[in-house]
C-alpha cells in the first residue's frame, strides 16, 4: 500500500492556505493546517484535517510543528509557505520596527519553515517546497514598498533555492497569485490608513 504524502500548510485559517489545505486533504494527503488564529480553523477540523498552532516567526513553535509532524508521520512531503500579510503606506511613513515585522512574517518565516522540513525532505531523497508570493514579486506598486520588497525577496530565496535542492530530489515551486476574495485587502487597506498620511486624504 502507497503511504500518503504529509503537507504543512502554514497561514491555514482564511483564504489561500485554507482553500489549499482543503484541496490536499480531497485529494488524499494528510495534512497538518497551522496558524495563530486556531480557533478559525474549525471548519478544517470538521474535515479531519490536523489543526496546529503555529507563529512562523516564532522558533520554538515552528520547530515543534515540524517535530510533532515527523513523530507522528515520520516524513514531510509537501511545505506550502503561505502565511502573510501586507503592510501598505508611504515608504517615509513605515516605521522600520514594522518594516521588519513584515519581513520577518513574509520572507524569514517561510525560511525557518524550510530549514526544520529540509533536513527530513533530505533523509527522503524527495519533497516539495510551494512559497506563495504575489504579483506583487514580479510587479511593483506604490504604497506597498515593504510588502513589494518582501516578496520580491521570497522570489529570489525561491529561485536560488529551487537550483540548491534539485540536486537532492526536492522540487521548490511559486505561486504568484493576483488579487482574490478573501480578508487580506481589508486587512492591508487597514494597515494604510493607520501608517500613512495618503490614507487619509
Amino acid at each position: 500500500m502507497t503511504q500518503r504524502k504529509v503537507a504543512l500548510v502554514t497561514g491555514a485559517s482564511s483564504g489561500i492556505g485554507n482553500a489549499i489545505a482543503r484541496s490536499l486533504h480531497r485529494n488524499g494527503v494528510q495534512v497538518y493546517a497551522g496558524a495563530r488564529r486556531v480557533s478559525r480553523m474549525n471548519d478544517l477540523d470538521d474535515l479531519g484535517i490536523t489543526t496546529l498552532a503555529l507563529d512562523v516567526t516564532d522558533p520554538a513553535s515552528v520547530e515543534h510543528v515540524v517535530d510533532r509532524i515527523v513523530g507522528e508521520t515520520g516524513r514531510v512531503d509537501i511545505l506550502v509557505n503561505n502565511a502573510g500579510y501586507g503592510l501598505m503606506g508611504a515608504l517615509e511613513d513605515v516605521p522600520m520596527d514594522q518594516a521588519q515585522a513584515q519581513f520577518d512574517v513574509n520572507l524569514f518565516g517561510a525560511a525557518r519553515l524550510i530549514q526544520s522540513v529540509l533536513p527530513m525532505m533530505r533523509q527522503q531523497h524527495s519533497g516539495r517546497i510551494i512559497n506563495i508570493t504575489s504579483v506583487d514579486g514580479k510587479i511593483a506598486q506604490p504604497l506597498a514598498s515593504w510588502y513589494v520588497a518582501s516578496k520580491f525577496a521570497l522570489e529570489g530565496l525561491s529561485d536560488a533555492l529551487r537550483l540548491e535542492l534539485f540536486p537532492l530530489g526536492i522540487d521548490t515551486v511559486v505561486i504568484e497569485p493576483g488579487a482574490i476574495q478573501s480578508e487580506w485587502a481589508d486587512i492591508a487597506t487597514n494597515h494604510l490608513r493607520e501608517t500613512s498620511a495618503v490614507g487619509a486624504l
